[in-house]
């Protein structure tokens, strides 16, 4: 049980995918200007990761490791994200349509998130067991979630701030980003 906590305080926020691999930056930049649209995206995220590290630990574990297949994992995981991307599209589409429309291309764009895929090169990596990658891609998503809502937070805010000419729009929030980065490395010294 311990080390599945540090397991999800390290993906969660010592190591943030965002912050700390910069892993995922183009929904970050791309959703994060409504904290409502960042929810979404962060929820679709948390499901999809996690259910792709519970499916793609067990392909690994079960088929393409005893098959001796190993060196296959980049593309088998590649599709199985984007089976599971199909479905979570299909999933809102019908089921919430107005989040959907929000999200707009990013949705799609969940199925070449380079956080996605590499949760699950990571999980093998490291060589997690199912439950602990699970966790594992569970407590990144979440980090992602939480480095993506702040994000949406502060931009909001900073819409009616009074900004220097030159650092409106990318420049000032690529230098927030830079600020969050840096407040997230202060954790690197709890695990």
């Amino acid at each position: 049980m311990k080390e599945l906590l540090i397991i999800a305080v390290g993906a969660a926020v010592v190591n943030n995918v965002v912050l700390s691999q910069f892993l995922g930056l183009c929904p970050f930049f791309g959703v994060s200007k409504k904290i409502e649209t960042a929810a979404g995206m962060g929820g679709a995220v948390i499901f999809v990761i996690t259910l792709a590290s519970f499916v793609t630990s067990l392909v690994y574990k079960f088929i393409l490791m005893p098959l001796d297949m190993s060196y296959m994992q980049t593309i088998v995981f590649i599709l199985v994200i984007a089976a599971l991307v199909q479905f979570v599209e299909m999933f809102l589409k019908k089921s919430m349509p107005a989040l959907y429309e929000s999200l707009g291309v990013y949705l799609a764009l969940i199925t070449t998130n380079c956080a996605v895929l590499g949760v699950a090169l990571n999980n093998v990596q490291y060589g997690y067991n199912v439950l602990e990658g699970v966790v594992y891609g569970f407590s990144t998503a979440l980090g992602f979630t939480i480095s993506i809502v702040l994000m949406a937070g502060l931009r909001e805010k900073m819409e009616y701030n009074d900004i220097p000419k030159y650092f409106q729009g990318f420049p000032h929030v690529l230098l927030t980003a830079g600020l969050m980065a840096i407040a997230f490395f202060g954790f690197s010294g709890i695990i």
